[in-house]
């Protein structure tokens, strides 16, 4: 499978989240989220972050654009069920290893796993407050050391995806960015009800919750006219 570019950003037609599964456990590397607002904003850097890595649907916008493309097959991938389906699939084999959240939500997200998933094996953990170059220097040593073969990675991008490079060079696993997930997850945030996000309209109630948001979702308009004048 090839990857597909929008204004530069590549991202794989994944036709759902079985086939981004199966790629990623012949393929082990660093699972990048695209969406429209990602695409809008690439710079340079951020381009090249994801097109080094795999980058997958993670929003409408990116699934329109990729039809737009000719791939119409292409899936919506949540981010925040991606993840769940990769530990659904894999724990009874696979080791695992997560950062990010506060204590509080990384605790309580390990005994939810744990609870949930039945003999999964979490060989390391720890909250996504990274003080210094010494504390991340010592994460690394210890996913090394430790050898985990999937690693998520709860701090917001594009950092959880820097960090997920470095971490990447000292050890090859099945990365993956999770940005606010632990928080779902645990219950400390709310995600949208069903019918939003079936109805790809996720934006919007976060938006209806987070009014401020609105300076962020305005530069939707831009992508809605990349689509219709197919300028992706």
């Amino acid at each position: 499978m090839e990857r597909t570019y929008l204004r530069g950003v590549g991202v794989f037609p994944f036709a759902s989240e079985q086939e981004l599964i199966d790629y990623v456990e012949r393929r082990p590397g660093i699972l990048v989220a695209v969406n429209a607002e990602k695409i809008i904003h690439a710079d340079d850097e951020l381009r090249g972050l994801i097109n080094r890595n795999i980058g997958y649907c993670d929003g409408a916008g990116a699934v329109k654009g990729l039809r737009k493309k000719g791939h119409g097959d292409v899936s919506k991938i949540a981010g925040c069920e991606l993840w769940l389906k990769i530990i659904e699939r894999m724990y009874r084999e696979r080791t695992f290893y997560l950062v990010g959240g506060r204590q509080e939500v990384i605790d309580q997200t390990v005994e939810k796993l744990r609870s949930q998933f039945d003999g999964i094996r979490i060989v390391g953990y720890r909250n996504g407050y990274i003080a210094d170059d010494e504390q991340c220097e010592a994460l690394l040593d210890d996913i090394a050391r430790k050898s985990p073969d999937v690693v998520f990675v709860a701090m917001g991008s594009p950092r959880q995806e820097h960090l997920m490079e470095r971490m990447q060079q000292r050890h090859k696993a099945i990365y993956q960015g999770l940005g606010g997930s632990f928080d779902v997850y645990t219950g400390h945030v709310e995600r949208a009800p069903k019918w939003w996000i079936d109805h790809n309209m996720e934006f919007a109630y976060r938006l209806i919750k987070e009014p401020r948001r609105i300076k962020r979702q305005i530069h939707l308009v831009k992508y809605a006219y990349w689509l219709a004048f197919n300028k992706l």
